[in-house]
């Protein structure tokens, strides 16, 4: 599309500050001041203790409808769309941003079967999509996701919650996106299925040039995707860099290692 030919970068990032509405109070900033670039086909992992701000700094990038958040600073640039007040363009950013929850899995509805859930996104947008095509499509993904083809006509409770997940991760990646932004992937994942997780989003990294931002404070994840880090405390950037050996802290950011060494 033309608009990947006029952004510069998948996500650029710029002094970002995130509120959080309260009830009966004033909204509070869950993320001050944060700046970053993610290049087109790279990598970045969202680090950082609980309260961070990383979740919410996840949705807001992937243009999510979560009640209370707010952009209240700066901005951020997504394939070219700016998050904040993307009016007309918001249908086209959440197309080019596949967005995987924290819990995804968990909170699947329990009246659609799981080939109905993986399609949502493309038969949302399209109710008159070719219906041997996309399950074709869904077929694939479920074989990827290392899901037997049969669960297509299960519903989610009729799954574990590793098979959940990787549901929830087939959804988010349906519809070919060019950025990933996925916070916690790879929970409930045992070692062989996480492997196959992770080489879909290798692969799509290497084939199309999809960016990829993960929500982790697993430092095996980071190796594993060969990421940059973005480091966060209490909604601020403490640390930048790639890799959990070649950081930068910030001056207000004592160097504390053990926030990446889980």
């Amino acid at each position: 599309m033309a608009r990947r030919q006029e952004a510069d970068a998948a996500i650029r990032c710029s002094d970002l500050s995130i509120a959080r509405a309260t009830r009966g109070g004033p909204a509070q900033r869950v993320i001050d001041g944060v700046s970053f670039v993610l290049p087109h086909a790279g990598t970045l992992a969202v680090m950082g203790p609980t309260g961070s701000g990383k979740s919410s700094l996840a949705a807001v990038l992937a243009g999510a409808d979560e009640m209370g958040l707010a952009v209240v600073g700066g901005d951020a640039l997504v394939e070219g769309v700016r998050v904040r007040h993307p009016g007309r363009d918001h249908r086209y950013l959440t197309y080019v941003t596949g967005h995987l929850t924290q819990s995804a899995g968990a909170r699947l509805p329990a009246r659609f079967t799981v080939a109905e859930l993986i399609g949502q996104p493309i038969t949302s947008r399209d109710r008159r999509v070719n219906a041997r095509a996309l399950a074709v499509r869904v077929a694939t993904l479920l074989d990827e996701l290392m899901l037997p083809l049969g669960a297509a006509a299960k519903y989610p409770y009729e799954l574990s919650a590793g098979m959940r997940q990787r549901v929830a991760f087939a959804q988010a990646l349906v519809l070919q996106p060019r950025v990933f932004i996925a916070d916690e992937p790879f929970a409930n994942m045992d070692l062989e299925v996480r492997k196959a997780a992770r080489e879909a989003i290798v692969r799509r990294r290497s084939g199309y040039g999809m960016s990829t931002l993960v929500v982790t404070n697993d430092a095996e994840v980071v190796r594993e995707l060969d990421a940059d880090i973005l480091l966060l405390r209490g909604g601020f950037t403490i640390a930048y860099g790639h890799g959990t050996s070649d950081l930068l802290w910030t001056p207000s950011g004592d160097p504390d290692t053990r926030l990446i060494s889980s």
